[in-house]
């Protein structure tokens, strides 16, 4: 029979068939996608932002600063009308640029307000303006589309993107499905700002990311108005819908609060959810200022998904969630979202970081300490999942969220702490949070980052521990 899946907090808790269990000044956004993969022919955007496990993932050629996208969906036919008006920057000049759309029938695109030509080439969005973009021109790109969406199917065998539900539909969209629902340039290199407006049935909710700015009910059709400041990555985008209770508070940092739960599962979120404003200011005090105007959960009914995920400002649960899931996908706010992957090869600096905050966590919450959960875990043989892949380098995009990535990723900064000490350790966190804040980071400028900090030649530790394979000897 079909092994049982289980729950590895983190960017998901994947649906897995195996064991789970310094600069400090951001990067610009215009030199990473500059030197980004394969160089642009021409005056052609490249169809892919050169990352080696998902090539067609993102585009080249322009920067989007800012995303509105206008939604209506009807769950009982499971169509989705959509128009999405991006606003960007060409890097190069430009005869013609990709979008990453799948699966949706466009029916007209206009770049600057005059009607653009435009073709479909797999999951690419082919269009080309009515005149040559010059390099560094601001323009607005438009596309009117329409369907029945579906998720994508990733290399672990996982779905993600628009998730029908029973009563709507659940949208997690990392690392490759915001492509299912909007034209986007999809990749962690290019973040921007967003405008959602959606609408559904009344009786329906439909959650974004970031503030509320409204709602609006009319002829039975409820609209909701949401808006995201701060830079966002495509993949952590929602706009999750169905049947809700929702709560709306404040905090005392003046952090807008906002929980949406399935009825079914809110007798079992309600006292994990309580939590979240002592999590987020615990998280607060250890990795610095909370880096979203808004916060909450979205915990939906969605038996057949198998992972949550860290959608911005406000993670997106399957089911209720533990108190450990809630400290992974909070922590993922600093660690993933306000500080964003360059490659997806990267991604222990995601769920490495989110898995130790839950060794953290506990330690400080009369659980075990990370040394015991460190000790756990590498009491475990040589043939372990555990060991089948160094996490800073694991290979392709079947094993981005597998056991090494999240637990050997969490090893590895147990083993930084005992090498600066807690002070140091502590002082990094903060440092790479606030240093890189609302843009990038990489491996590589983490280390920098450390070896700075603590004055200590720390490119063993890291090479061991990230790259080598195999089972580490004992320090």
């Amino acid at each position: 029979m079909t092994p049982p899946r289980r729950q590895v907090p983190g960017r998901r808790t994947a649906v897995l068939r195996r064991e789970a269990v310094l600069a400090t000044v951001p990067v610009a956004v215009a030199a990473l996608l500059g030197a980004a993969g394969p160089a642009a022919a021409g005056t052609t955007g490249a169809a892919g932002a050169g990352d080696p496990y998902f090539p067609l993932s993102g585009n080249g050629g322009y920067h989007v600063g800012h995303y509105d996208l206008t939604l209506r969906y009807d769950p009982a036919s499971r169509r989705l009308d959509g128009k999405a008006a991006l606003t960007a920057r060409a890097t190069q000049r430009l005869t013609r640029f990709d979008l990453d759309l799948s699966g949706l029938k466009v029916t007209g695109v206009t770049v600057g307000g005059h009607s653009a030509g435009f073709r479909r080439d797999g999951q690419e969005l082919v269009v080309t303006p009515g005149h040559a973009l010059r390099a560094g021109q601001e323009f607005r790109v438009a596309v009117s589309y329409h369907g029945t969406p579906g998720p994508v199917t990733d290399p672990d065998g996982s779905a993600d993107g628009w998730i029908p539900t029973d009563d709507g539909a659940f949208v997690a969209g990392e690392p490759q499905g915001a492509m299912t629902w909007f034209p986007a340039n999809n990749h962690p290199k290019d973040k921007s700002s967003y405008d959602f407006t959606i609408t559904v049935p009344e009786g329906r909710t439909a959650v974004a990311n970031g503030v509320l700015r409204g709602t609006r009910t009319a002829h039975g059709r409820t609209t909701f108005r949401w808006h995201q400041a701060e830079p966002m990555a495509a993949y952590l985008a929602t706009a999750t819908v169905g049947k809700f209770q929702v709560e709306r508070y404040t905090t005392h940092d003046g952090i807008q609060v906002y929980n949406a739960v399935d009825p079914r599962e809110a007798r079992a979120a309600a006292p994990v959810l309580k939590k979240l404003p002592s999590v987020l200011e615990w998280e607060s005090r250890l990795f610095g200022p909370y880096p979203f105007k808004a916060a909450g959960s979205l915990v939906d009914h969605a038996p057949d998904v198998g992972y949550a995920l860290e959608t911005q400002s406000r993670p997106l649960y399957d089911s209720a969630p533990d108190v450990s899931t809630l400290v992974h996908e909070n922590a993922h706010q600093w660690f993933g979202d306000s500080v964003s992957l360059t490659a997806w090869k990267d991604i222990w600096l995601n769920e490495g970081f989110a898995t130790y905050a839950e060794w953290l966590y506990a330690e400080q919450h009369g659980g075990d300490s990370a040394q015991k959960a460190f000790d756990d875990l590498y009491a475990r043989p040589a043939s372990n999942r555990l060991w089948a892949f160094p996490p800073g380098d694991p290979g392709s995009g079947e094993n981005i969220f597998d056991t090494p990535v999240y637990a050997r990723g969490a090893m590895t900064l147990h083993e930084l702490r005992r090498a600066v000490g807690d002070r140091d350790f502590f002082r990094i966190l903060r440092a790479w949070a606030a240093g890189h804040r609302a843009g990038h980071g990489t491996t590589a400028q983490f280390t920098r980052l450390a070896e700075r900090l603590s004055g200590k030649d720390l490119d063993p530790l890291f090479r061991t521990w990230l790259y080598e394979p195999g089972k580490p000897a004992r320090p």
